[in-house]
């Protein structure tokens, strides 16, 4: 069966000019044909996920069409709102699966707003529930090496989607030819005529206030607090940059190595913040400055890693836990301190969380919800707290992975207001 699917592959005449040679490389290859065709790429909660590359297990553009051809039937299918909004990051062929995306759903009647430029995960939360959206699409494979992209599907309250809506969404895939079953409009035609639609800097500009809005200091109070900060080659360069810049952080530099959107990843394989490898050119560059803070954000820019100089001198890389537990406290402590809390605060975190950030919770009087892992999850619940009229209540969620949000105008992690709050913390401490 899949040496048949390898055959029809090698037949077609496949647009991705990168497919073929690929193709032609492993024929005769049982193990690698495989690999490719014997399965799908599977879908999940978190979307699609894998290697670049030809075939039914790999991540190119029919892979998309095929996953946007099936969210565009199951939207169509409900009384949601039939248009969607569209992010991708800064990996390979990330712009190219977006405008792909768009595409499909313009053939399907379905309005896509598109962001004209790489844009973080949490953005494209803020615009779905912006633009009133009946689903979301980012583009990107989070903190994975180079050679994986992804295709992370989110509901209409801007939360990736969780387990009915994957399911419903993965029989639709299922029911589909990848190459026969996709409608697809030319992109050009269906800009002109207005199906597809870039997002407009007002709703980024947008979520930038959002973010500021979540301070709990006054931009007054900093803001020499020397800070090395990193994109790692990803989507938060200039939304990081923008909010630190605006809440008076001025001394803010950056790894240069790691500053431009880069999708090959070179100074770092592996571009996920957990990793003390990660960190490593902007604890290096925070030595030779003598740099109080280090901030790195992952590609997609929902994850944040953060290292501090100790007394001695040193940098200590910190785990999720432990800057959840920091933050938690901060928090509640500037909020009990301006008379902000509220008078039911609930915060959130996983069930993997260390439990510590419970009894921190309980020490100001705030309800702790515990949560499946996954930020999914949390973002559920902050959903069902505004749809209660208690939006409000919500103070903080947290996950051990390093993924943190306050306020409810996302439903993701976002290390772009994480950013911002972990500096505005040091620099109280400091001044």
């Amino acid at each position: 069966m899949y040496q048949e699917e390898y055959k029809r592959w090698l037949a077609a005449d496949l647009e991705d000019a990168d497919l073929k040679p690929e193709l032609a490389k492993i024929e005769g290859n049982d193990d690698e044909i495989k690999d490719r065709f014997a399965v799908a790429l599977k879908f999940g909660t978190a979307g699609l996920r894998g290697v670049l590359g030809a075939g039914t297990n790999r991540m190119n553009v029919y892979v998309v069409r095929r996953a946007t051809q099936a969210v565009a039937d199951y939207l169509n299918g409900t009384e949601l709102p039939k248009c969607t909004a569209i992010a991708y990051d800064s990996r390979i062929g990330s712009d190219v699966f977006a405008r792909e995306a768009a595409a499909v759903f313009a053939a399907n009647g379905i309005t896509a707003h598109l962001y004209p430029r790489l844009e973080p995960v949490p953005a494209l939360s803020f615009a779905v529930r912006e633009l009133h959206c009946g689903v979301g699409i980012c583009i990107t494979a989070s903190h994975n090496p180079a050679q994986y992209n992804g295709y992370k599907v989110y509901n209409e309250d801007g939360c990736q989607i969780t387990l009915k809506m994957a399911d419903d969404i993965l029989k639709e895939i299922e029911a589909l030819d990848i190459f026969d079953d996709v409608r697809l409009a030319d992109f050009d035609a269906a800009l002109a005529d207005g199906v597809i639609r870039y997002i407009p800097s007002s709703v980024t500009d947008d979520y930038i206030r959002a973010v500021k809005a979540q301070s709990l200091t006054a931009p007054a109070l900093a803001r020499e607090l020397p800070i090395v900060y990193s994109p790692l080659n990803g989507t938060g360069l200039k939304p990081v940059l923008r909010t630190l810049t605006a809440c008076g952080f001025t001394n803010v530099s950056v790894v240069e190595e790691q500053r431009l959107p880069d999708g090959r990843f070179p100074t770092c394989p592996y571009p996920n913040p957990e990793v003390p490898e990660a960190m490593s050119l902007a604890i290096a560059q925070a030595k030779r400055l003598g740099a109080a803070l280090v901030l790195a954000t992952d590609p997609d820019s929902d994850r944040i890693g953060v290292a501090a100089r100790s007394g001695a001198g040193e940098y200590v890389l910190f785990t999720g836990n432990e800057i959840g537990l920091l933050l938690l406290d901060y928090i509640c402590a500037r909020l009990a301190e301006q008379g902000r809390m509220p008078a039911h605060p609930v915060f959130i975190k996983t069930i993997v969380t260390s439990p510590l950030a419970e009894r921190i919770a309980q020490y100001y009087g705030v309800e702790t919800v515990n949560v499946l892992t996954g930020f999914k999850f949390i973002g559920e619940q902050i959903g069902a707290l505004e749809r209660s009229g208690r939006a409000d209540d919500y103070i903080f969620g947290f996950e051990e992975s390093c993924g943190y949000l306050r306020g409810s105008y996302v439903r993701d992690k976002d290390a772009v207001v994480a950013a911002m709050l972990v500096s505005e913390m040091l620099s109280l401490i400091t001044i």
